[in-house]
C-alpha cells in the first residue's frame, strides 16, 4: 500500500481542477477500483479527471513537489492491474476526449487520450480511411491506455503493434513539464525517440495526454472464414501457405481450441458453431486487399488447395457482413465464453512462431501432470506468436483452491515460453501482476539500463510505483 495522501494535497488538487473535476463519491469511484474480472480491487483518496493538458500538468506538478504517488487509468480494460490504484490518486483521462485533427492527405489523426479506440474507428472511416488498430473492448478501451500498453489485437500479423501506429506524442512528465511531441513525421532521424519510452510504458514515465496516429488506406475487398483442423502443427504451415499465396494480404490468423470455441458457442448468446462436426483445433482466417474482388478470390484459392492436400478438414466462408461478424465474435468472445466457467489463469505469453505447437504442447502435458483435471483453453494470435493460454478449474471444482494454485501454474508456464526464448507478456503488460516475476526472466544489464531511465524521469518513483521496474 501506497503511503497515505497528505489532506493539504488532496485540498489542493480539488482547488486546481474545480468543480467536476474530481470525485470522492463511492458510488463513482467504485467501477474504476476494480477490473473488469473482479480479481484486483483497490482503493485511492481522491479521483482526479483533468479535462485539459494543462490540467493533467497542474495535478502532476502538484504530486512531484509533495512526493504523492499517482495511478494513471484509461478504460480500465486492463488484465494486469496496473490500473488500479492501491492508495495512490487515481489520475483517469477519461475527459480528454477531444478530436483535434483528422487528416486524409497526411494520413494522420490526432486523438486526445480518452478517445476509445471505436471513436477513433469512426473518425478514420468518416474520411474514408482505417485505424487498424483492433481489441475486443473498442467500446471502453482509449487512445491513451492502448499507448501505454502498447496493445496489440488482431491486426498485429500486417501492421503491427500500437508502437507502430504512432507518429507522435504529447505527455505530462513526472515533474510536471507537458512534452508536445505531436510530430506527424514517417522519418525524423535526431537521436534518442522519447515516446518509444512512453508508449509500453505503463505511465511510469509520463501521462500520454494525445497522439498522432497513421492512419491506412480503405479495403476494397475482405473474407473471412473459420477452418477445421487437426492440431497447431498444421495451423503453422496453413499460414505459411497463406502468406505465400496472397502476397501478403493476410489480416489476421487466430487459433482457437476446441475448449475454447465450444464455450463460447455455448456461453455467449447469439453464437452457433458454423462447421457441421468438432475439430480438435480451429483457425479464423481474414484476407484483405485493395482490389475489389482480390481477397475472396485468394482465400477461395487458398481453402481450395488446403483441403485437397489434406491440411485443413472442413472450412465455412462468410458470405456476408454479417456472418463475418459473427465469425469473429466467437474468437472474439473467449473470455466472456469462459467467465462462467468459474476460476481461471490467464496467460498472455509470445514464442517465435514456429515453436506454437511445441510450446502448447509442454505447457499442456506439465499442466495436466501438475494440476489433473484442470481444462486448457489455448487461442490467440497465431499470425505473431501470441498464445493466450487460459487454465479453467476442474469441471465442479472449488474456485478458491484453483485461486489458490494460480502462481505455481504461472511460472511453469512461464517456464516453459521462457525456454522458447519467448515472453511472459505479449500485449497485455506486466502491470502489478507481473513486475515482480518479469525479474526473473529479464537480462540483468537491461533491467539496469531501464531502472536508470525511470530514475532519471521519476526520481521519486511517484508515476505508477507499483508497476515494471
Amino acid at each position: 500500500m501506497t503511503k497515505p495522501v497528505p489532506a493539504d494535497v488532496v485540498s489542493r488538487l480539488k482547488s486546481v481542477l474545480g468543480e467536476g473535476g474530481w470525485s470522492q463519491d463511492p458510488e463513482r469511484l467504485a467501477p474504476k477500483l476494480v477490473e473488469w474480472r473482479g480479481r484486483w480491487k483497490g482503493e485511492t483518496p481522491l479521483l482526479v479527471t483533468p479535462r485539459t493538458t494543462a490540467e493533467v500538468a497542474a495535478v502532476v506538478g502538484i504530486c512531484a513537489v509533495e512526493g504523492v504517488a499517482i495511478t494513471p487509468q484509461g478504460g480500465n480494460t486492463g488484465l494486469v492491474a496496473g490500473q488500479i490504484p492501491q492508495g495512490e490518486i487515481l489520475l483517469s483521462t477519461e475527459k480528454l476526449r477531444a478530436v483535434r485533427d483528422v487528416d486524409a492527405l497526411d494520413d494522420v489523426m490526432v486523438l486526445e487520450a480518452g478517445v476509445t479506440l471505436y471513436e477513433a474507428h469512426q473518425q478514420a472511416a468518416a474520411v474514408g480511411r482505417r485505424f487498424t488498430v483492433g481489441v475486443a473492448s473498442e467500446g471502453s478501451c482509449t487512445i491513451g491506455g492502448l499507448i501505454s500498453t502498447n496493445a496489440g489485437g488482431t491486426a498485429v500479423l500486417r501492421y503491427g503493434m500500437m508502437r507502430e501506429q504512432v507518429l507522435g506524442i504529447e505527455a505530462v512528465l513526472p515533474n510536471g513539464e507537458i512534452w508536445n511531441g505531436l510530430k506527424r513525421l514517417r522519418k525524423d532521424n535526431t537521436g534518442y525517440d522519447l515516446k518509444q519510452l512512453l508508449i509500453g510504458a505503463e505511465g511510469t514515465l509520463g501521462i500520454v495526454t494525445a497522439a498522432a496516429l497513421k492512419l491506412h488506406a480503405p479495403l476494397a475487398s475482405r473474407a473471412v472464414a473459420i477452418v477445421g483442423l487437426s492440431s497447431p502443427a498444421e495451423a503453422i504451415q496453413l499460414l505459411a501457405r497463406a502468406k505465400d499465396e496472397t502476397g501478403g494480404a493476410v489480416e489476421a490468423f487466430e487459433l482457437m481450441g476446441r475448449l475454447g470455441f465450444a464455450l463460447t458457442v455455448k456461453n455467449v448468446p447469439g453464437l452457433r458453431d458454423p462447421l457441421p462436426t468438432e475439430h480438435p483445433w480451429y483457425v479464423l482466417i481474414e484476407i484483405a486487399s485493395g482490389e475489389p474482388g482480390a481477397a475472396e478470390a485468394a482465400l477461395e484459392r487458398l481453402l481450395a488447395g488446403a483441403l485437397e492436400s489434406g491440411l485443413i478438414t472442413d472450412a465455412a466462408v462468410a458470405q456476408t457482413e454479417t456472418q463475418m461478424k459473427a465469425f469473429w465474435h466467437i474468437r472474439e468472445g473467449h473470455s466472456a465464453g469462459q467467465k462462467p466457467e468459474g476460476a481461471v489463469w490467464k496467460h498472455d505469453v509470445s514464442v517465435p512462431v514456429s515453436k506454437i505447437p511445441d510450446f502448447i504442447g509442454q505447457a499442456d502435458a506439465a499442466i495436466e501432470k501438475a494440476f489433473p483435471g484442470t481444462r486448457i483453453v489455448a487461442f490467440g494470435h497465431v499470425g505473431d506468436g501470441n498464445v493466450h493460454y487460459d487454465v479453467l478449474k476442474p469441471q465442479g471444482g472449488d474456485d478458491d483452491a484453483h485461486d489458490a494454485a494460480r502462481e505455481a501454474g504461472a511460472h511453469i508456464v512461464h517456464d516453459i515460453a521462457a525456454g522458447f526464448h519467448g515472453s511472459i507478456s505479449a500485449e497485455h503488460g506486466l502491470g502489478a501482476m507481473k513486475s515482480v516475476e518479469a525479474l526473473a526472466y529479464k537480462d540483468p544489464v537491461e533491467v539496469a539500463a531501464l531502472r536508470a531511465i525511470r530514475a532519471a524521469l521519476d526520481p521519486q518513483r511517484i508515476m505508477n510505483p507499483r508497476v515494471l521496474f
